[in-house]
């Protein structure tokens, strides 16, 4: 099984932003020193909270100072790019990374982004995202003239084409024919997770994700890849979730449980910011349960795994159990501030080299 990181990331917006990038880059340093496989950022450009406007970048500045981590986007939100610009960006990475990137797309998950892109429609949403993937394919595999006319972006290029010169190429990745693609879902029965098994590209599930949703993702993507008559395969699904370590099962519940801690805060935001949509049906056990009765514990003990490594490695197993056979574990990352750094780069530590030894030796028997 591969270990990841997953990062929005998510700080308090009191934090200075400098200070965050920072702390962010140096939790992938450490993931890389424990032999994480690979960590995730994802893209918002309008959240003080979550505040990395462009993965790439962020990660690009880490190339040189990890050893063989990998990088994947989570995601880049496509109906909000020019397909051009997100083909020659995403190439160049890989080429620079020699290929280290993994290819993450979505139709984007913040609200206040769909409103600045005009996109918050999800139908329309979806239609652009599916588009633009198509179209950054298409661009990777062929040469110059391009005459690409789709719904919502128009592109041509033939008439400042030298070839001898190599101008008018858009650039191919380092991966060919392109870096692993995947794809992310967070709602219940997710048609993400379908279309992701019918294009053979690889599911993510989100970590704020109770587990039932969880378990349908696998039964969506077992439909989708036998409508393309593919075998479903649970090494290309990643599945999220928080994770709180500690050397006894009573510390892990009080560091979780804190209202200090940078899980409590987390669930505290996000239950907030779904209220403010009405889209709580995503993080409840039970959809129908009234909104008011939800509490943040409750939320923490559905969703976050939590104890010593001995329960915390029994729990993983008897999760994976229960939902699928995913291939792919990713920690959530959250906030360092106070004494919340220690106690992440604890879990970190005791995850890849505690609990990952004998998960995966228990798979492997």
């Amino acid at each position: 099984m591969k270990l990841g990181l997953f990062g929005m990331p998510l700080h308090p917006p009191s934090r200075p932003a400098a200070e965050t990038y920072a702390e962010d880059a140096d939790k992938v340093i450490h993931a890389d020193e424990l032999g994480f496989d690979e960590v995730w950022f994802g893209e918002h450009m309008s959240c003080t909270t979550e505040p990395i406007a462009s993965p790439l970048m962020f990660m690009a500045s880490l190339i040189q100072r990890t050893r063989q981590i990998r990088f994947g986007t989570g995601v880049i939100a496509l109906p909000n790019h020019h397909p051009a610009v997100v083909a020659a960006e995403v190439a160049q990475f890989d080429h620079m990374s020699q290929g280290r990137l993994m290819f993450g797309i979505g139709p984007g998950g913040l609200a206040s982004d769909m409103e600045l892109f005009d996109v918050l429609d999800n139908a329309y949403r979806t239609e652009r995202m599916m588009e633009s993937i198509d179209t950054i394919i298409r661009l990777w595999r062929q040469d110059p003239p391009y005459n690409i006319e789709g719904k919502h972006w128009k592109i041509k290029l033939s008439q400042t084409v030298m070839p001898e010169l190599g101008v008018g190429y858009i650039p191919k990745p380092y991966q060919l024919p392109h870096p692993p693609i995947m794809m992310t879902a967070m709602s219940p029965f997710s048609d993400s997770v379908k279309t992701a098994g019918m294009r053979g590209w690889g599911p993510m599930s989100a970590n704020f994700c109770p587990e039932y949703v969880i378990a349908s993702h696998w039964k969506k993507y077992q439909e989708g890849c036998e409508l393309a008559r593919r075998q479903p395969d649970g090494d290309n699904w990643r599945v999220a979730r928080n994770i709180v370590i500690a050397r006894s099962d009573a510390e892990a519940r009080d560091r979780v449980m804190d209202p200090e801690g940078s899980n409590y805060y987390y669930f505290e935001y996000l239950w907030k910011v779904l209220l403010a949509v009405n889209y709580t049906a995503v993080m409840k056990d039970d959809p129908k349960q009234p909104d008011a009765d939800v509490t943040i514990e409750q939320l923490i003990d559905s969703m976050v795994i939590y104890g010593s490594p001995e329960t915390v490695t029994e729990k993983l197993l008897a999760f994976r159990e229960r939902t699928g056979p995913f291939g792919g574990l990713l920690m959530a990352s959250m906030d360092g501030a106070g004494v919340n750094r220690a106690r992440e780069w604890e879990s970190m530590t005791l995850l890849a080299r505690e609990v990952m030894p004998r998960i995966r030796e228990a798979l492997a028997r």
